[in-house]
């Protein structure tokens, strides 16, 4: 029920689940569609159930969720770093039989109330990591010899993103995917890069290195952004990477030769898909649960945040801890110069 990147964290926990209980039927439950395009091959996973259970009424809310009392689930999982209550209410109304939480800075005792088992969150490992414990809690065990996100794409989605690399020139080019968003919910986009940044660093790139071509990547909420970018940038090196859909942004990340991003759901992607030189801006909800998981990743520090993530942003379900002209200037602390050596040193 959390975002996209979270539902990219949870997916080595299902090949768990699924190894350690093979006849099972496992349903995954998710508030946005691009977790139900991330999980759509997924062969550990039966179904998605998915609802939008912000844009919609709380009676509509509740009637989905009492919905899936019919079955009868025996255990239901709030994965890391679901800390919002929300998240528990809807297991508790969904009717699973036993239901796992981490616990939380931010649990009462009603949140302790809604579930049947807890086991406390771990800040110096990854929420994959912390994802795994829930195994012993449940009597399974690990099972599967490597850790990795999984994203499965399918030979069309292979051929889509080879058709458009063809079609664009881009075959045995450079290419560097650049993401300029992040999420929407609470005040996660001041946690973004500002645009004028990202402008100015593929107005440069195009200038000094025009062996590089440029892919923004993103969705609707993203062109406005993009245009500014567009704007001020080479036509013939910087392009849009328009997509149907998740799964086509992901075969294309796959093909770039570096990702540019700060922590969101297609640096989760790019790690999931291996995209080389992964180019991550430090920003204040960065800490060691969420890096790039499983793929070398080369972090541009940020002199605001230094490390301190956890002193900004901590899974206790509020915002990113500051006013809004001090996160703002938090990010632009962050200099071109600085992402345009990292970038140029890599390719």
């Amino acid at each position: 029920m959390a975002g996209i990147g979270d539902t990219l964290i949870a997916t080595p926990l299902i090949h768990e689940l699924r190894e350690n209980y093979p006849a099972a039927v496992i349903d995954v439950l998710a508030m946005w569609a691009g977790s139900k395009d991330l999980l759509e091959k997924n062969p550990h996973v039966n179904r998605v159930f998915q609802k939008n259970l912000l844009k919609c009424s709380k009676l509509e809310a509740l009637r989905f969720l009492w919905s899936l009392r019919r079955e009868r689930y025996q255990l239901s999982i709030n994965t890391h770093p679901q800390s919002r209550i929300h998240y528990r209410i809807a297991a508790f109304i969904a009717g699973a039989e036993v239901r796992i939480s981490h616990e939380y800075e931010c649990f009462t005792w009603l949140d302790r109330w809604l579930v049947t088992g807890r086991l406390p969150q771990d800040y110096t490992r990854h929420s994959i990591e912390n994802n795994s414990d829930i195994l012993t809690l449940i009597g399974a065990k690990r099972k599967l010899p490597e850790v990795a996100m999984e994203f499965y794409l399918t030979p069309a989605e292979e051929v889509f993103a080879k058709d458009f690399f063809r079609k664009h020139n881009l075959t045995g080019q450079k290419v560097l995917g650049i993401h300029v968003g992040s999420g929407g919910t609470k005040n996660l986009p001041l946690k973004r890069w500002p645009v004028k940044n990202y402008a100015g660093l593929v107005r440069r790139l195009n200038l000094e290195r025009p062996d590089i071509s440029i892919l923004l990547f993103g969705g609707p909420e993203e062109a406005k952004d993009h245009a500014v970018v567009l704007a001020q940038a080479s036509q013939e090196l910087t392009r849009e990477a328009k997509t149907g859909n998740l799964r086509e942004t992901a075969a294309l990340m796959k093909y770039c030769t570096a990702f540019l991003s700060v922590d969101t759901a297609l640096m989760h992607i790019g790690s999931a898909v291996k995209v080389p030189n992964q180019i991550v801006i430090e920003a204040p909800t960065l800490n060691v649960t969420n890096w790039p998981y499983g793929n070398k990743f080369t972090l541009v520090k940020n002199p605001a945040v230094n490390g301190r993530g956890l002193d900004f942003y901590r899974y206790d379900g509020g915002d990113i801890k500051g006013t809004r002209e001090e996160l703002l200037a938090c990010m632009e602390a962050v200099k071109v110069a600085d992402v345009f050596k990292v970038v140029t040193d890599l390719i």
